[in-house]
């Protein structure tokens, strides 16, 4: 929804706003990739999945994962500039290189993905059943023939990487953005410049937090496969779901659009008139 009020919204087409809808369309392809499936095993006992279906289900669903993070760096980089150099905020970020980023955003994390799941699917395998519901990587190297473990390691240390060198980076830029807001005299001022960036910022929190869970659950030794299963299930659903809900509540030109595009008050007001008085 936050996409399409975006792309609609001839007012939204600026560069956060651009940032924003291509997180949202992120998310929609990180939960697409997954979801469907996972309906289909929960009410159908459709448990079957070809092995090109799999690997393409798991290539999707690192690739824009991978997007996600980059997006949420480039988010920051935005209000960073908006706050710390506003002057030059036009000529720094433009739309067409929010754009361009955003795409950008998208074949890194392809490239990044694409040489371990293109390994991982010439490996031999054993088994056939995925204790799982979906094709993870590391639940379905597991049922290779072959000793796993430098693969696993070597997936775990990229995502490790990747995760921590951006919270690192997007920490340094809050804090510069902390002491240019502090700097600011008037209070008004503070208070608009802080809420422009808490929604980002709670976002942040969100994908790592959710991320760190995964990564604890998957590095741990007997930790039972429901805690592996709800770990994944709040950061492929919960944190896709949350997003435009944080910025749709926090942003009242976005929530102009979205009920202007999409009829949600006249829904509303249909409602009204149909309860018996």
């Amino acid at each position: 929804m936050v996409f399409f009020a975006v792309v609609l919204e001839t007012k939204l087409h600026t560069p956060m706003y651009i940032f924003l809808s291509s997180l949202s369309l992120t998310d929609i392809i990180i939960t697409t990739s997954v979801l469907p499936k996972m309906i289909s095993v929960c009410l159908l006992n459709d448990i079957a999945i070809s092995f090109s279906g799999c690997f393409l289900q798991q290539i999707t669903y690192l690739t824009f994962q991978v997007t996600e993070s980059i997006l949420l760096l480039l988010m920051c980089y935005d209000r960073y500039v908006a706050i710390c150099n506003p002057l030059r905020y036009n000529d720094i970020i433009n739309p067409r290189m929010c754009v361009l980023l955003s795409v950008f955003a998208c074949i890194v994390g392809f490239l990044v993905m694409l040489p371990l799941t293109t390994y991982a699917s010439r490996l031999p395998y054993c088994g056939n059943h995925l204790m799982f519901w979906f094709c993870d990587f590391p639940t379905v190297i597991a049922l290779s023939c072959l000793d796993t473990t430098i693969l696993l390691f070597t997936a775990l240390s990229i995502a490790l990487l990747l995760t921590v060198s951006i919270a690192i980076v997007i920490t340094w830029t809050y804090s510069k953005i902390i002491f240019a807001v502090l700097k600011i005299t008037s209070v008004d001022g503070r208070k608009k410049a802080f809420s422009t960036c808490s929604s980002h910022l709670s976002i942040v929190v969100l994908f790592y937090f959710a991320h760190i869970c995964v990564y604890i659950s998957s590095m741990a030794k007997n930790v039972h496969p429901n805690v592996v299963i709800l770990t994944s299930i709040m950061n492929c659903l919960l944190t896709p779901f949350a997003n435009p809900i944080i910025y749709s509540l926090r942003n009242k030109e976005l929530k102009t659009a979205i009920l202007k595009h999409f009829h949600i008050n006249e829904v509303f007001i249909s409602f009204s008139r149909l309860r018996p008085q």
